[in-house]
């Protein structure tokens, strides 16, 4: 059956054929998440000419984005056949326990996602949903949410998770939503909780990220602070603060950055581990799009 990363481990976006688990791309893809900080989703960039895929089977949820060229596209599944001509933008979703084989006729650069389905059942769950509703395969569907997800999504990847593992898992946390509220049989509605969380727990949630901004924050961390799913803790936490948990994190790291640099021994890239940041790149990065200045010049004016 096809895998998907559930703790970190080296994975690729597979399919069984043959009874042999095997990716569904061949070759190296140009980058892939699969050793992202995701939990449940595994991403891949690829440049795919002229191919066919044969006969296969997917055992997790699979969502294509074309991101370049104009190719012929022609698939057989479930009896059916059929003949499309996505360009840029265009998209297939494949639900989990679809046996298939295409054909692509031209070169084409393609996210490929693979979302496992015990994922996808979790989040159906906690938004209130008692089963995980069945998915119509869509062989050339237009979406512009899910295009700016897997658009974000493959930047990070590509750049190597800058954000980190709390702004990826909200992205997989996302993305199956918007594919359950909007592309399941039954659309899941997404009950967002309301009213926030008690000041008590928003305190002690508060002195929690504040005691370990030097590390890797995980919303399933966050969210066990208050006693809420993961799910319902991204939206308890915005109606609480006006912001999402990464944009929160993110502006307490460069406040606490902009007390580090007035210690005038501290290099950046002390002040980048001490901060939670992943490297000094991404560091002055984020440092700059907050204050408009690299921390060196606002070191240099503070």
């Amino acid at each position: 059956h096809s895998r998907c990363v559930e703790h970190g481990g080296p994975d690729r976006v597979s399919v069984v054929r043959a009874n042999r688990v095997v990716p569904l791309v061949p070759g190296r893809p140009q980058f892939s998440s699969a050793d992202s900080p995701w939990r449940g989703v595994v991403l891949e960039r690829h440049t795919v000419g002229s191919i066919e895929i044969p006969q296969h089977e997917h055992a997790s949820f699979c969502l294509h984005l074309q991101t370049r060229g104009s190719v012929g596209l022609e698939w057989w599944c479930d009896g059916r056949h059929g003949v499309e001509t996505p360009t840029a933008g265009s998209m297939i979703l494949l639900g989990a326990g679809t046996s298939d084989r295409l054909r692509w006729d031209g070169t084409s650069d393609r996210l490929i996602v693979s979302l496992d389905a015990s994922f996808m059942e979790r989040v159906a769950q906690e938004a209130g949903a008692r089963d995980l509703p069945s998915f119509a395969n869509r062989w050339h569907l237009q979406d512009d949410r899910l295009r700016l997800l897997l658009t974000e999504m493959g930047r990070e990847a590509e750049q190597g998770w800058p954000a980190g593992a709390l702004y990826g898992e909200l992205l997989g946390l996302s993305l199956a939503s918007t594919l359950l509220r909007h592309h399941a049989s039954v659309p899941v509605e997404m009950h967002d909780a309301r009213g926030g969380i008690p000041l008590p727990r928003m305190r002690r949630l508060l002195e929690y990220i504040e005691a370990h901004l030097d590390g890797e924050l995980k919303l399933e961390q966050l969210a066990a602070e208050v006693g809420v799913s993961a799910f319902h803790f991204a939206h308890l936490f915005r109606a609480s603060t006006g912001v999402t948990p990464h944009q929160y994190v993110l502006g307490q790291r460069v406040e606490r950055a902009k007390m580090l640099l007035k210690v005038p021994h501290l290099t950046i890239a002390e002040i980048a581990a001490g901060t939670g940041f992943s490297s000094a790149t991404n560091f002055v990065r984020s440092f700059r799009m907050r204050t408009g200045a690299t921390p060196g010049e606002w070191r240099l004016n503070a």
